[in-house]
């Protein structure tokens, strides 16, 4: 027994897995943009494979590849974030209420006098708690954003991470296939392949199927919002491509706060214009996202759900990205178990016929 126990301790396999234990957590601070380096570097493969086919070296292929899409992707979150920050100065900053400019009064005399008197009471202690409960959402999102704010120094080193994970991954991402394999018995090479298989499938389904639809509701509701006068149109594009990227909501909350905003401020025209075209964007989406993911496997709402609302979570923002993808790649490999003991149960069944 001792020297099983001995043997098993001294084997290669415990070893390398204390060390691999041991390194995830030192890497524990960082993972997730290690993770996010990843997910990218398969992300920019097809563009990457264009340059290569006519650039001769590689490295320039990812470098050019990093700059068309992860440093936009990082100046956009950037943006959001610095638009965020002059909200919240403003909001905190204010000695009068933020809903002030909104004239509340007037739209709740418009409304007291299309009903009873005795119902006008009950109107303005509605509009009084709304006002009160938007407040409180405010200083929880503005709050949210003011301690990220303090922890910028660790940011910059998150992105300097992501940034150089992604360029070698996307380099020498091809390698540690080979390593992952070579801990892995000879009879689980076939089950290991699937495996490889179903993850890229879903991955594809998940940046075609989603992310892609979601940067083009984002972009069409951003040239929408800047046509149609609104500031931060840009801010508002980029909240409503995250907003359809979540299942059951889309992009709706953005401008069915718009069309209230509108209409409580008198611009009755434009309000009816936002909401039309809110209605144009959610209509959109059931052509786009069909169009571009049709070929790859849908993944159930629920998946994605659950990934949107835990991932922020646990890793923070970039968790609406990392929460759903990582549900999607275990959702891939339990799939493939299943698959394969179905496989290997026929397999037996006919064997045994």
């Amino acid at each position: 027994m001792k020297e099983k126990i001995f043997d098993t301790i001294g084997s290669s396999l415990f070893i390398i897995l204390i060390l691999l234990i041991v390194s995830l957590f030192t890497l524990m601070p960082i993972l997730n943009m290690i993770i996010l380096g990843i997910i990218i570097a398969y992300g920019i493969k097809p563009i990457k494979n264009k340059f290569q086919s006519k650039l001769k070296y590689p490295s320039i292929s990812i470098i050019l590849s990093i700059v068309i899409v992860v440093i936009p992707l990082i100046l956009l979150f950037a943006y959001t974030i610095s638009v965020t920050i002059d909200l919240s100065y403003t909001f905190i900053n204010n000695n009068h209420n933020i809903l002030s400019q909104i004239s509340f009064n007037q739209t709740t005399s418009i409304i007291n006098s299309y009903i009873p008197t005795e119902m006008q009471s009950s109107t303005e202690s509605i509009t009084t708690t709304i006002t009160e409960l938007i407040n409180d959402i405010l200083k929880l999102f503005f709050g949210y954003f003011i301690e990220f704010v303090k922890s910028l120094p660790f940011v910059m080193i998150q992105v300097f991470v992501l940034i150089f994970s992604t360029f070698y991954f996307a380099r020498d991402g091809y390698k540690v296939k080979s390593y992952v394999k070579a801990l892995i018995p000879k009879e689980k090479h076939q089950f290991f392949g699937n495996m490889i298989k179903e993850i890229k499938t879903v991955l594809k389904s998940i940046f075609y199927g989603h992310f892609l639809t979601g940067f083009i509701i984002g972009l069409i509701a951003t040239i929408g919002f800047l046509i149609l006068g609104y500031p931060y149109a840009l801010f508002l594009g980029i909240l409503t491509g995250v907003c359809q990227l979540i299942p059951l909501i889309g992009p709706w909350p953005v401008y069915t706060i718009l069309f209230i905003y509108d209409m409580v401020s008198g611009n009755y025209v434009r309000g009816i214009i936002v909401l039309l075209f809110g209605f144009g964007l959610s209509l959109s989406d059931m052509y786009i996202r069909p169009t571009l993911s049709g070929k790859y496997v849908d993944i159930h709402p629920m998946i994605l759900l659950l990934g949107f609302v835990s991932g922020p979570i646990v890793f923070g923002l970039i968790g609406f990205i990392l929460g759903p993808l990582i549900l999607g790649i275990t959702y891939a490999v339990v799939k493939t178990y299943k698959n394969e003991k179905e496989r290997l149960s026929l397999e037996n069944k006919n064997v045994t016929i």
